[in-house]
């Protein structure tokens, strides 16, 4: 079985549903609370053990109950967790999550140990990223933790797939190592410094970023799908029409799931079909880890 190694955080998330998001310095009345094990780098992970794929995570968390309590759950789905590392100095990070009646979120992150992921730690794992077929980053940790894992990944051939959230400033030699990146409408104008209107604009954008090095681009449009760069061709997947209920999550499922689906040998498209059929999935249930779905779920879905 072809490998996935993630580099990435790991959060515990404390989710309180309202009818809408307050207003800065507003306190309004809210409804459910849940907690659940998050993390863009765990959901990603967590994602691609469901869904099919051997995965081995590299992560940092703290010596507190949330950090044993993640590092079990990782253990459950089937992730090698040899190299996620407990800070004895930081606690286990923490996102802190309002969700609105029309399933759009807020999100406020406290890094935690996720700030402490350094080159050494990525060097430890060396081996297991340079035998991976794919390395899947996000950019919840700390950059040098970003840069080294791609150094690695790339003088080894293997595959290198940027979800740039939260978007910041990357540099060129970071970019031209990067096989896939996968901003959202925001990201992408940012990172291209194009106003995305709509195909025409999305196509620019995405071209934009290519020219920095990138060999393929995707950018997640939400409800409208996903405008993909594949290789200099230019294409639309739609996205499936479902009930939204909380978006948490769905973009990392998007991740982990198209990587599931390359290292199976799907072509870009495929994949991406696949991935935004976990998606749909996904925005349909509450919570981050708990809502995504498993690989039977995902062969079966039907709209």
């Amino acid at each position: 079985m072809k490998k996935i190694t993630v580099v990435g955080s790991s959060n515990t998330d404390m989710v309180v549903k309202s009818k809408r998001l307050p207003l800065p310095g507003e306190t309004i009345g809210g409804g459910a609370f849940l907690m659940n094990p998050g993390g863009k780098g765990a959901n990603q992970a967590v994602a691609t053990a469901r869904l099919g794929a051997k995965t081995v995570f590299v992560a940092k968390t703290g010596n507190d109950v949330f950090g044993r309590k993640s590092i079990s759950t990782f253990e459950n789905e089937g992730i090698d967790t040899r190299f996620v590392s407990s800070d004895s100095t930081e606690p286990s990070g923490v996102a802190l999550i309002m969700v609105d009646d029309h399933g759009e979120n807020s999100i406020v992150v406290a890094p935690g140990a996720n700030a402490k992921l350094l080159p050494e730690d990525i060097e430890k794992a060396k081996e297991e990223i340079s035998t991976s077929e794919i390395l899947l980053m996000q950019l919840e940790i700390p950059m040098p933790a970003v840069e080294a894992a791609a150094q690695i990944a790339y003088a080894s051939g293997v595959k290198v797939v940027l979800n740039p959230a939260p978007v910041q400033v990357l540099s060129a030699e970071l970019l031209s190592k990067l096989y896939l990146i996968t901003p959202n409408r925001g990201e992408a104008e940012l990172l291209s410094g194009i106003k995305i209107t709509g195909l025409e604009s999305a196509e620019k954008a995405a071209r934009a970023i290519a020219a920095k090095g990138v060999q393929n681009v995707i950018i997640t449009l939400g409800s409208e799908g996903s405008f993909i760069l594949d290789n200099g061709e230019a294409y639309l997947v739609k996205a499936y029409e479902v009930e939204t209920v909380d978006t948490t999550g769905a973009g990392d499922t998007f991740n982990g799931a198209i990587c599931s689906a390359l290292v199976e040998g799907k072509s870009m498209r495929e994949a991406v079909n696949f991935a935004s059929k976990a998606s749909a999935i996904v925005v349909t249930r509450m919570g981050a880890q708990s809502s995504i779905p498993t690989r039977r779920e995902v062969d079966h879905f039907k709209k």
